[in-house]
């Protein structure tokens, strides 16, 4: 893909994850936010949360499937707006919902498995984004960041329990959440499975044999 191209791709991905929040703003504007406007702004947030994560988990498995490069080139942006939705998700739990009251916040988190999860989630979203950088990378060394960043694996996880913990048993969005999830996570795992496989057969088959000299060769 050219310069040009990987700029076009990224104001495109840069506007479509802008986008839930502009939708916001305007029914936040024109007085729509249902009659529960705090469940609904934290509701529609920690959904695109769950979407973008999910999409940033799906780069991979498109490479594997279709041998298409150019989604890596927006995996890193797609993590940090899920990142950036996760922050607000809890800010407007901290602020509007509970209002700093960190002591019932605190027992919340204790004794709520989904909001056990969720927090784990975004903990661990942390140092993901710290390191996101070409200078993190390269402070960390190529295989320590591999390691720290199949960490999203885990956040994945708690998001999609997050989900169905908190969600009615009448609603099925967090299970196809969930199934997004294990096939994406089944994709990853089958290839690394079969280059596993592929690994231990060209080991157990030595090296090629060395051809045997030509009579007269040498002399």
């Amino acid at each position: 893909m050219t310069r040009r191209g990987r700029v076009a791709l990224k104001a495109v991905a840069w506007a479509a994850c802008l986008a839930p929040l502009g939708v916001l703003g305007y029914r936040a504007a024109t007085g729509d936010l249902t009659a529960n406007p705090i469940s609904f702004v934290t509701n529609w947030l920690g959904d695109w949360t769950l979407r973008l994560l999910l999409a940033s988990l799906a780069v991979t498995p498109l490479r594997i499937l279709f041998r298409w490069a150019w989604p890596i080139t927006l995996r890193r942006l797609l993590g940090l707006f899920a990142f950036s939705y996760a922050t607000l998700h809890f800010c407007v739990w901290l602020v509007l919902d509970h209002f700093f009251a960190w002591r019932q916040m605190g027992a919340d988190i204790v004794k709520r498995p989904y909001i056990t999860v969720g927090m784990t989630a975004l903990v661990l979203m942390i140092p993901l984004a710290a390191t996101s950088t070409a200078w993190a990378i390269r402070r960390l060394g190529g295989a320590r960041w591999q390691w720290l960043h199949r960490l999203v694996y885990v956040i994945g996880v708690c998001g999609v329990l997050h989900y169905l913990w908190l969600a009615k048993k009448a609603n099925p969005a967090p299970y196809y959440y969930a199934a997004v999830l294990v096939v994406l996570l089944g994709i990853r795992a089958a290839d690394w499975l079969r280059r596993r496989v592929l690994s231990v057969r060209v080991v157990a088959a030595g090296p090629s044999p060395r051809p045997s000299p030509q009579r007269g060769e040498g002399a």
